[in-house]
This record gives structure tokens, sequence and C-alpha cells, in this order.
């Protein structure tokens, strides 16, 4: 009689059960972690861009500094912001994303505050430069945290919606501002209440973070105890075949970052190859996130009716980013959605530099943001599902900041010169875009080449060079023959 062939083993991750249980902590995090974490990154957002809504209110003239500083001192809060990424988020893996992300919240939340004291143009770029120092290191140590929480092809969504607070936060504070301006014979400027209040709504909401967010999510509170050994072992399924780690029981790692996470770090081509990119397509979302009231301003409306003004492009940019975002999971798929969301920033952006009407370009101005912060997420998105290794994941995110690069460009793009219609920084904003654009799509079919190499090696393969190379140390996490780059 013939013998038939073994049948191939069942994956129990694609069991109803396991898609049920997967599905009921997925629904616990999103509605216990998610939206407080989300709620930390909007104050991040408010802290980081509310020189803008009090310049329209004659912040610089008031503390007896110029516009031209006010962009100087954006400049300079970007170059703390950016070169302190990488060690911030290194010591957030180190020390715990609770504790860190705590600690840092109170030092921006506290200059915050001191904002509204300063006097002269020295005291505004000190308050900027700590302002960078203390925001650094949070979003790659949160990111870093979701995906301690999250399966690789859940993340894009969460990601979104977390990022989307950065858009959200533009819209709030245009909308702050505008209930703060109205206020009436008041012993401070109205901006310096504007500081004030948000500063100091962010010292509360940080110790709130630190009794509220889990250390892991075999420790998360709002689980049970049988959801809380799911979710640990989870995320562990999720990276075995590329990774080697000693956990404990509740799904915390033993050994958080190793001198290998930091030279393979520094080896990874992928992570420069689309940091360019990512910086070139991050100018336009960068730079209105703290020029756009005065761009608006420009369009012809009284400086308190501008930021109300504001609010619709940023409802855009947070919209058009959860759309994509969840087509983005869904699909399973990165560049393409990047790439198209690129592309929808440089339609807005030449509608903006080439209509004449004020309603034209305003409608030009909600179409390039509705683009604009599609793709800064989904890179981070996409690196993270790429980086199996959870310390070097966590280091490829920090130094993965160095977009934020884009917001030294903006801010001296931006200048108050070339108000009211910013024509030249605008052509220039256009040039960044266009080279994302075509960035981007090649380092797409890159990953796709990289893929087709890896397919043809693993087809001579047995189960037991398979096997092999699972455990051996020579290819590190990614660059194992049998790890496939998501696309």
């Amino acid at each position: 009689m013939e013998e038939q062939a073994p049948s191939p083993p069942i994956d129990p991750t694609q069991s109803p059960q396991y898609k049920a249980m997967s599905k009921r902590v997925n629904r616990k995090m999103d509605i216990a972690l998610l939206p407080f974490l989300s709620l930390l990154y909007l104050f991040n957002g408010l802290d980081r861009s509310n020189v803008g809504n009090a310049e329209t209110q004659g912040f610089t003239r008031d503390i007896g500094a110029s516009p031209d500083d006010l962009n100087l001192a954006v400049s300079l809060f970007f170059i703390t912001f950016v070169l302190l990424q990488p060690p911030s988020a290194a010591v957030g893996r180190w020390v715990g994303a609770k504790h860190w992300i705590t600690i840092i919240m109170l030092g921006w939340g506290v200059f915050t505050v001191a904002h509204a004291f300063i006097r002269g143009r020295n005291a505004l770029i000190a308050m900027r430069l700590m302002i960078g120092a203390f925001e650094a290191g949070f979003y790659p140590t949160a990111v870093a945290y979701l995906s301690f929480f999250y399966c690789r092809y859940d993340m894009a969504v969460r990601v979104g919606l977390f990022y989307g607070q950065y858009a959200i936060a533009g819209a709030f504070s245009g909308s702050i501002a505008y209930g703060v301006f109205h206020l009436k014979g008041t012993r401070l400027h109205n901006w310096q209440y504007l500081f004030i209040i948000e500063g100091t709504l962010t010292i509360l909401i940080a110790v709130v973070a630190w009794f509220w967010l889990p250390r892991s999510p075999g420790s998360a509170w709002f689980l049970n105890a049988e959801e809380q050994k799911f979710a640990a072992e989870r995320i562990l399924k999720d990276n075995a075949q590329y990774v080697a780690h000693e956990y404990g029981s509740d799904g915390g790692e033993r050994q958080r970052l190793t001198r290998r996470d930091i030279v393979e770090t520094g080896k990874d081509w992928k992570l420069w190859y689309v940091l360019v990119f990512n910086i070139c397509a991050s100018v336009p979302s960068q730079a209105f996130s703290v020029f756009l009231p005065l761009v608006v301003q420009g369009l012809g409306y009284s400086s308190i009716r501008a930021n109300l003004m504001s609010v619709p492009p940023y409802v855009c940019g947070a919209t058009g980013l959860y759309l994509f975002a969840l087509s983005s999971d869904y699909h399973k798929e990165r560049g393409y959605h990047i790439v198209g969301g690129i592309f929808i920033a440089l339609v807005g952006l030449i509608i903006t530099v080439t209509v004449h009407s004020s309603g034209a370009k305003y409608a030009g101005l909600c179409i390039l943001l509705l683009g604009s912060y599609i793709s800064p997420p989904l890179t981070v998105v996409w690196l993270s599902g790429n980086t199996p290794e959870p310390g070097k994941r966590s280091l490829v995110l920090g130094v993965n900041g160095f977009g934020n690069l884009a917001g030294v460009i903006g801010s001296q793009l931006y200048k108050r010169r070339y108000a009211p219609h910013y024509l030249f920084p605008s052509y220039v904003t256009i040039g960044f875009i266009t080279v994302a654009l075509v960035g981007y799509t090649a380092y797409k079919f890159s990953l796709q080449a990289v893929n087709s190499r890896k397919a043809e090696i693993m087809a001579s393969k047995t189960a037991e060079e398979i096997e092999e190379e699972r455990v051996d140390e020579a290819r590190y996490a990614d660059k194992k023959w049998t790890f496939i780059y998501g696309l």
C-alpha cells in the first residue's frame, strides 16, 4: 500500500479559540492602554507646537525677542530632540517604559510652564532646548512599548491612532488657544495662560501614567490571569523564530539591551537608507505642526481666527492617517501606503502654491495635511515589524527619530520674511516631497529583492538546516535567511 505523506503541522494561531482570545486581549488593550498612551502623546504634541499659537498673540514681542529668534529656537529644539532620541530610547529600554515615560513627561511639563515667565532670546532658546531634551525619548519608547503588547500586523492601526494625536494636538492646541485668547482683563498675557494650562496638565497626567501603565503584558492590570499568560506567550511566539531571549513569567525580558543590539543597529543598511527619505517626507508635518497658524494667518484671517481655522487641516491629517493605517494592517502592506500618502501631500502643496484665491489655498492646505501625517508612523511600523529583536528594535526606533531633523529644515524655511504667501518655502518643500516619493518606492523594491534572494537560499535547505539557521548566532534577527521582510 502506498504511504500517505505526513500532514503539515497545524498552526495553533489559526485556530478559532486562539483568534477569539487574541481579539479579546487586543480589545482590552485598545480600551485601557492605547487611548491613555495616545493621550500622553497628545500632550507631547501640544507642548511642542504651542509656541506657534502663542506667536500669533505677540509672544516674541512681549518677551523682548524677534520672530527670527523663534525660528532659531524651534530649530535648536529639534537639535536636542533629534540627537537625544537614540540615547533616550536606550535609557527607556534599560529602566523600563513605565518609569522613563513618567520622568520625561514631568520634565517637559515643568519647562512648558516656565515658558510663561521667560524674558529674552537666550531664555527662549534655553526653554526649547530643554523641551527637546525631555521630549526626545517619548515617541520611540512609547512605540517600542506598544510592540511588546501587540503583534506585528496589529501595529499599524494602533501606531496610526497613537501618532494621530500629533495631528489632533495641532487641532486641540488651536482650539485651546482660540478659547484662551478670548480672555479679557487678565493680569498676564493670554499666551502665558496657554503655557501654564498645558504645562500643568502635562505634569498631572505624568503622575497618573506611572500608576496606569503596566510593566509588561504579563502584568497588565486590565487583563485576567488567563489573558495575561496568553498576552505574554503571544508576543514570544510572534518573534520566536528569529530571536532568543530569557523571559520572566510575566513576559518581561531578563536581558533588555546587549552590545550586539548596538552594533547591529549601526550596521543596518535599511535604517540609514530609509532615514534620508523619512526626513524629506516629514518636512511638511514637522513644519506645519508649528507654523500652520502663521501660514493660515497669511491667508487673511485675524490672529485669533487663524488659530481656529488651523483646526480643520489638522483634523484632515488625523483622518488620512487613520484610514491609511487601517488599510495598511488589513492588506499587510506598508510601502505603497506610504507612497500614496506622500503623493497626496504633494498634490495638496502644488494646489496651495498655484491657485490664487484664499479659499482654494486653504483647501490645498487641507489636502496637504491629509497626506502629510501618513509616512512617519507607517515608517515606524515598517521598521518595527522588520526588526524582530526587541533590543535592536528600540534602538532602531530611536535612530529613526533623526527623521525629526525635518523640523530643523521646516523652521528655517518658514520664516516671517516669506509671509504672507510663503512661496519659496513651499517650492523647497515640494522638492523634498518629490525626493521622498522616489526614495520610498526604491526602498520597497530593495526589500523585495532581498526577500527574493532569501527565498532562493531557503529553497535548497532541509528542515534540519532551517532549524539550525534559527538557533545559529552568525546572522542576527532579521538578517536570518528565514526572516522575510514585510513590504
